[in-house]
């Protein structure tokens, strides 16, 4: 998910000022541009009103958003983000992706093995404390080093201080850094989710488009204690659903955008870095389509892996669309050289500034060299395997935390070890063949793209062929055993002497990938850090004015109005379907095959009930599960994809043809009642 831009004197191509483009906007709960949103739509959005949307949204940490709807701690979300969680606690005898799950009672909620869920509770700009002793002469990646270390101190002095998630998040391109404290919830309960073929409707084919007929919704319930959490805030759910025309807020936690990207590095995502993820991303696919065509076991334990890199890929190839789109990145070009040509009338800032680009241009152009293989080791090593993941996270862990919290790296400091240890010892369970499916595709990836020969390959491999590397790897590894984790992880003799096979492979990884990491922490990113900032600081004295950040997975705000659209050939798109559409499109083989007790109950269902609809609000990946809400607070919808015209959006915002895609609340409360018979359910949202 996705949105477009309008830069010329305007900070970070997005400003909530005069000028400022449609409803663009991904907004800072601390900087919502209230005067605005009164001006173009007749509402005032109170303090009240946005603190409601900030402490009743939540954040899964897998990846995606989620809402209180009750004052029991039931979460609403969609089924996609909750699919992990769903897949998980399934088993061959109960396959709760394939047929559903209601609990009747709740003591029938299944707990989650390994899900976090967190509340925004506080933000705190601690920007002067994170770059104390930093000055124009200290060399970059000293800098860099310092940042990190002030950033971990800081979230650990708020972690003891107040027992809850501390965060420091980069703001503004490193011009800002701001302190998030967040409530944590770690016992989370799975309370409903329909059948994978009701989420998941027209399957990958169907996959950010438009129109759509999809109940992408589930529930689950936060627990302290042992018992449902108790909560102050959260949406009540409309008792009229959602409406065309109408204005709607997105609360919720948009995952990286890159809208203050320079030309340079738009150029090396597109050259360099998109390509090679494509390249992985349909290797693993192709091995994982193989894996489950084997049978119906297969099928159960794979299919949301598959789903998960197919929906990665679908993503980054529309993005891909947007930077080989001339007219995209020429608009990129001018907005640059507009900015530039802004800051260049004052004399002090174009002595600051002019060289920052260059630097840039040469730094990018410089990890071109070596970012296929900081890739490939580093970044995208463990992509699709739990127990690579997990061999990682415990060599890691083992000598991360014998050094000093400052020095450790990034994901190993004190106020990030509750999460990790959750996911490392978690008991959710594995499956050996997939498993081996996954590292033998990377390890032929790795021998197509960087050849046997490579030292690091061959390390890897050990004179084996990559399905025998593979095989070899997880029928001598004991770490799917979680007392053999916790072991280990707490033993770096026991770490540095293990015969183990994952770990054997973890090790092989650790000193290329750690010497890459420092080459692309130094020479990279330690320049952008700089030379961003400096840039965001410019261009905050040439515009003035109130602006959005890129997103960061934080708790970001977006708004617009429900409305439908021209596609690229002209034909109106209706801002919403209906559950009769449904009907209509399905047939008895996959991705449209409707479940059966959607077909017993076809009968009872008022078909002309909106089921799909489509808004302008400014969302992307990542505010998946976000709650659509109308101007009274009330739950109208839940955001659950964007269509492919606003996958481009990621770097620039468009509202002609672009889309958000939602689940009208509607849909969700006349399925639950006459397809899922969930009375309980219905009583706790207020029906």
């Amino acid at each position: 998910m996705r949105r477009h831009l309008l830069v010329a004197a305007m900070i970070f191509g997005s400003l909530a000022g005069v000028g400022a483009r449609a409803d663009e906007g991904m907004w800072l709960l601390n900087r919502f541009p209230v005067d605005e949103v009164a001006k173009r739509h007749r509402f005032k959005a109170t303090p009240e009103f946005l603190k409601s949307l900030q402490l009743s949204a939540a954040r899964f940490n897998n990846g995606g958003t989620a809402s209180f709807v009750s004052a029991n701690g039931l979460l609403l979300t969609n089924h996609h983000v909750g699919a992990d969680c769903i897949q998980k606690v399934s088993s061959s005898e109960a396959d709760y992706m394939k047929h559903g799950f209601l609990a009747t009672s709740r003591t029938d909620e299944k707990r989650c093995p390994d899900l976090e869920v967190n509340v925004l509770l506080e933000i705190e700009d601690v920007t002067a404390k994170v770059t104390e002793g930093i000055s124009g002469d200290t060399p970059d990646a000293e800098a860099n080093r310092l940042r990190k270390a002030k950033m971990s101190e800081i979230e650990k002095s708020c972690a003891d201080s107040t027992g809850r998630r501390c965060d420091v998040v980069t703001l503004f391109s490193g011009a800002q850094f701001h302190l998030y404290q967040y409530k944590r919830y770690t016992d989370v309960r799975l309370v409903f989710a329909p059948e994978f073929d009701a989420a998941f409707f027209g399957g990958d084919p169907e996959n950010f488009t438009y129109p759509r007929h999809c109940l992408d919704a589930a529930f689950f319930r936060a627990y302290e204690d042992g018992v449902p959490a108790k909560v102050e805030h959260w949406f009540k759910w409309s008792k009229t659903g959602v409406r065309d025309g109408e204005l709607v807020f997105v609360p919720g936690n948009p995952g990286a955008t890159g809208r203050l990207m320079t030309v340079a590095e738009l150029e090396f995502t597109g050259e360099i870095a998109y390509p090679l993820v494509l390249r992985r991303l349909k290797s693993m696919i192709d091995a994982l389509e193989t894996y489950i065509s084997q049978g119906e076991e297969q099928r159960r334990v794979g299919s949301e892996n598959l789903f998960g890199q197919q929906n990665s890929f679908k993503a980054i190839s529309g993005f891909q669309r947007g930077l080989q789109s001339k007219s995209l990145m020429d608009q990129k070009r001018k907005e640059e050289n507009q900015l530039r040509r802004s800051i260049a009338r004052d004399r002090q800032l174009r002595a600051r500034t002019e060289k920052l680009w260059d630097e840039l241009a040469s730094a990018y152009g410089n990890l071109r060299e070596f970012y296929p293989r900081y890739y490939m080791f580093e970044s995208g090593a463990t992509r699709g395997s739990a127990l690579m993941g997990l061999a990682r996270g415990i060599v890691r862990y083992a000598g991360e935390t014998t050094k000093p919290n400052e020095e450790r790296l990034r994901e190993y400091v004190e106020t990030a070890l509750p999460a990790r240890e959750q996911a490392m010892y978690s008991p959710a369970p594995m499956t050996p063949s997939m498993e081996m499916a996954v590292l033998a595709d990377y390890f032929t990836f790795l021998g197509r793209e960087l050849g046997y020969s490579d030292p690091v390959v061959a390390a890897l491999l050990n004179g084996r062929t990559p399905l025998a590397a593979a095989r070899h790897a997880v029928e001598n590894t004991k770490i799917i055993n979680v007392e053999e984790r916790r072991r280990l992880a707490n033993d770096p003799a026991a770490v540095a002497s293990s015969s183990d096979g994952m770990i054997r492979l973890a090790r092989a990884l650790d000193g290329p990938a750690r010497e890459l990491r420092k080459r692309y922490e130094d020479e990279l990113e330690s320049v952008e850090a700089r030379a961003k900032t400096e840039i965001a600081q410019a261009r905050f004295a040439v515009s003035g004015g109130s602006a959005y950040p890129d997103a960061t997975f934080t708790l970001r705000v977006a708004f617009g109005p429900v409305k439908g659209y021209r596609n690229a050939q002209g034909r109106r798109i209706p801002w919403a379907t209906d559950l009769g559409g449904k009907f209509q499109k399905g047939r008895a083989e996959e991705p449209y095959r409707i479940p059966e007790s959607w077909l017993k109950a076809k009968d009872q269902l008022r078909l002309s009930t909106p089921y799909n609809f489509v808004s302008t609000a400014d969302t992307h990946g990542g505010n998946s599960g976000s709650a659509t809400v109308n101007t009274q607070g009330e739950v109208v919808g839940i955001l659950f994809d964007g269509n492919i015209e606003g996958l481009p959006n990621r770097f620039v915002y468009a509202d002609r043809m672009a889309r958000s895609v939602h689940v009208a609340s509607q849909a969700i409360i006349e399925t639950l009642r006459k397809v899922y018979k969930a009375e309980q359910l219905l009583t706790e949202l207020g029906f």
